[in-house]
């Protein structure tokens, strides 16, 4: 028998279908918002299952550590964790910073559940702030999610930012810094200034750095527990090794209290804040702006240096400690910028001559 496909026959059969489709449909999308990687709801993993009603802040920075993350990349990652727990649902009242951290894994959980509309005002809320510092919020709150046991929403990704070449001193600005470090009167700069040049330190192993990593007769140091968890090997000038030297009866004077080699007035550990005051007083000796003049400044001037010099580029990812050498790479771009540069100047001069 051949079906009808008239209107009247075929509208009962709509009117019929309506709702179970809609129903159907919005069933399926619901299932597909909901899905986690352990059940339909927010549950923790088997993992964590026996630790929910611990609080969560001990337990969660347990595990930043046990997976070796830096002591600067577990502050990064909790400022934006802190951020997005605090983040009120409407109608919600804003909780203290007391409630937030004292809360148990479980309570965790059914707060910061990704789909419930927390992630996406917290998301919204860092409109105006610079796309780099939205990826890594974004990567902590990601981590914590994943630990949970939770998916990450598909239709939040991180923002795309342009690539940015690191910034570097020209050479009459290095050479202005380097004066103002040896006449300064504070007897740290020197040797902040010549060491970071001369080693590419960051910032953070400058201020760690032990005496006992330090052996001066083999012109190396080795740096603990770097960015990623990771020891690696820095290299000494004779210049870094006569400013360490000079150095060692101030710092002996000072009694410290630990085994630092670098340490302030009152023999605590240098701080990377104090680092970049010193860098701030510097800049304003040295008669260029504040900005120009960081601790990371002078770590890439110290790699473009090594480019310039003929180094290649896995020995300079091994000394600056890079991971990938991806993030090396960039400093072949730099290089490139002042070929550039150069040839603008010379062309300049000899239509000057001319």
């Amino acid at each position: 028998m051949t079906a009808s496909y008239g209107t009247r026959d075929a509208q009962p059969l709509r009117r019929q279908a309506v709702t179970p489709m809609r129903t159907g449909a919005h069933d399926a999308k619901r299932k597909n918002i909901q899905q986690r990687l352990y059940g339909e709801g927010p549950i923790l993993p088997p993992r964590l299952l026996h630790r929910g009603h611990l609080p969560w802040l001990g337990v969660y920075q347990t595990q930043l550590r046990t997976e070796g993350k830096s002591v600067n990349t577990q502050k990064t990652y909790m400022i934006g964790i802190r951020h997005f727990i605090e983040t009120p649902l409407p109608g919600e009242p804003v909780i203290s910073e007391s409630d937030r951290d004292s809360m148990n894994l479980n309570q965790l959980l059914e707060r910061v559940e990704p789909f419930n509309g927390r992630l996406d005002l917290w998301v919204q809320s860092m409109v105006d702030r610079a796309p780099s510092t939205v990826k890594a919020r974004l990567a902590a709150v990601n981590h914590l999610i994943n630990w949970l046991g939770q998916k990450w929403p598909e239709h939040l990704v991180r923002p795309k930012s342009g690539k940015k070449l690191p910034r570097t001193l020209t050479s009459r600005e290095l050479t202005m810094v380097k004066e103002a470090a040896a006449w300064s009167e504070d007897p740290l700069a020197n040797l902040v200034v010549t060491m970071i040049l001369d080693t590419g330190l960051r910032v953070s192993e400058l201020c760690d750095i032990k005496l006992s990593d330090i052996d001066l007769e083999d012109h190396s140091a080795m740096v603990r527990d770097g960015k990623g968890g990771k020891d690696r090997l820095v290299l000494f000038t004779k210049s870094t090794v006569s400013s360490i030297q000079s150095w060692m009866p101030i710092r002996e004077s000072r009694s410290p209290d630990g085994n630092n080699l670098l340490v302030t007035k009152l023999g605590s550990n240098l701080q990377s804040r104090t680092v970049q005051r010193l860098m701030d007083k510097l800049a304003d000796e040295a008669g260029i702006p504040r900005g120009r003049l960081t601790p990371h400044v002078l770590r890439h001037n110290f790699a473009t240096g090594l480019l310039e010099r003929g180094a290649d580029l896995v020995s300079i990812q091994r000394l600056l400690g890079h991971a990938s050498i991806a993030t090396t790479r960039v400093y072949l771009e730099i290089s490139d910028q002042t070929l550039r540069e150069i040839y603008k100047r010379a062309q300049s001069n000899d239509v000057d001559n001319s």
